[in-house]
């Protein structure tokens, strides 16, 4: 895909988010901020050509945070794009915020919840916001991004959630980081979204993925190739991937990102990329076709779980 392409399909094809269609390939902010997602990044003139482009490519779903930052990807969001497009679906998430330090501390308290919401509305200046995820932190190690643990009573933390709902301050409740046995709990609320990390070599999430298939809800993975955190596998660096890349002409990423497209309906990506090449890659992982030969290899990487 060349910089001049423009797509006029959706990435990906259709998904549904909050009740709204969405391409299933969207955008991250986390790598928009500097190292750390700390402070300004590194080329503010880059960062905001990303955001421009992913939109003309055919992204309608940017998925971000307040402590982004804290206040860089919001600003980045909003410099970029405001007014914003009929159609971009933007996704924010709640429960966590950054010290002085740079460090990232617990905000899990319902008044901490309706805080950050009305933060991101403020920063990203909107008055509903597409969807909110609520990301608890005591559902395993978590992503890296946050500390775990709060021990903060969750149909309180939902109880909070619907009401911003309610008010019309958010469309829909999402929630991050979860158990099956959690997800089970917050049904009622009404849950949109999940995510959760999970990827080719992860498979650790299934049952909470055959919650949401069962339920309509969009599975929506993080460090779906992996990461730097030791002991993660890296996606792009298993020799099945990497073989099935080189047969394909693609590279092992978009490898990584079409298996998750082709394993279920549910899937919407939200792949983060500060650089413009990348951007590119990661939106034509929606042109990338894994035969069934292929599938099997992949699917065969990792023994899913049982079910829930």
């Amino acid at each position: 895909m060349t910089a001049s392409d423009q797509r006029t399909d959706p990435p990906g094809g259709t998904g549904v988010l909050a009740g709204r269609p969405v391409a299933r390939i969207g955008f991250g902010a986390m790598q928009l901020p500097g190292p750390g997602v700390w402070g300004p990044p590194r080329d503010r003139h880059m960062a905001l050509a990303v955001l421009r482009r992913a939109v003309e490519l055919g992204v309608d779903h940017i998925d971000t945070a307040q402590y982004y930052g804290p206040d860089v990807a919001n600003e980045l969001i909003h410099a970029a794009l405001h007014p914003y497009p009929e159609d971009l679906v933007l996704v924010s998430k709640v429960g966590a915020e950054r010290d002085a330090q740079g460090g990232w501390a617990s905000a899990q308290q319902p008044e901490q919840l309706r805080a950050g919401v009305e933060a991101n509305l403020r920063s990203l200046a909107v008055e509903r916001l597409g969807a909110v995820n609520l990301r608890l932190l005591d559902a395993g190690d978590g992503d890296g991004d946050e500390t775990a643990g709060h021990g903060i009573d969750l149909d309180s933390q939902l109880a909070e959630m619907v009401a911003l709902r309610d008010e019309g301050k958010i469309g829909g409740i999402g929630i991050s980081n979860v158990t099956a046995e959690t997800l089970r709990q917050a049904l009622p609320a009404g849950i949109t979204c999940v995510q959760n990390p999970y990827s080719v070599l992860d498979r650790s999430g299934e049952p909470i993925l055959h919650l949401c298939q069962q339920h309509d809800i969009a599975w929506v993975p993080f460090f779906p190739l992996g990461s730097a955190f030791p002991g993660m596998p890296k996606v792009t660096e298993h020799p099945a991937v990497v073989a099935a890349a080189t047969t394909l002409a693609v590279t092992p990423a978009q490898v990584g990102l079409a298996w998750l497209l082709a394993h279920d309906p549910h899937v919407l990506l939200i792949p983060g990329t500060s650089s413009l090449d990348h951007l590119a890659e990661n939106i034509a992982t929606a042109d990338v076709r894994l035969d069934t030969d292929t599938m099997k290899i992949l699917d065969d990487l990792a023994l899913p779980p049982a079910g829930p």
